[in-house]
């Protein structure tokens, strides 16, 4: 990926962090659970995150067919600090997005789709 479409998925990724004050960190992997695009912080782990997003929607995916539940929408996580949402972004994609343990989850979702459609059409 050339320099100016990678400097376009950090900022698509930094404006949605803008947008939505409850998103810490934002991250691009692709299905492969290879980085592609962060707006992480220096001590979270890009080849770790890349890595458990991939896998957690490939599962997600998985267990949604598997139990006649449809398509994979969002897969979320729930700690006691937080939050961890993964979208997919276009077929070659996850969005990955850390969130505040008191954060509004819908407008965080809402958001996320509207950056998921567009880091999608920039990674394809």
């Amino acid at each position: 990926m050339d320099k100016a479409r990678k400097d376009q998925l950090v900022h698509r990724l930094r404006e949605m962090q803008g947008n939505t004050t409850d998103v810490e960190a934002s991250a691009v992997v692709s299905v492969d659970g290879l980085i592609i695009a962060s707006s992480l912080p220096a001590a979270v782990e890009e080849d770790r995150v890349s890595a458990m997003s991939a896998a957690m929607l490939s599962l997600g995916e998985r267990i949604a067919g598997e139990l006649g539940r449809g398509g994979l929408d969002e897969v979320y996580i729930h700690g006691d600090t937080g939050y961890v949402l993964l979208m997919s972004a276009g077929s070659e994609a996850v969005l990955t997005v850390l969130a505040r343990e008191q954060a509004k989850l819908g407008l965080i979702l809402l958001e996320m789709r509207r950056a998921a459609e567009d880091l999608g059409k920039l990674v394809a």
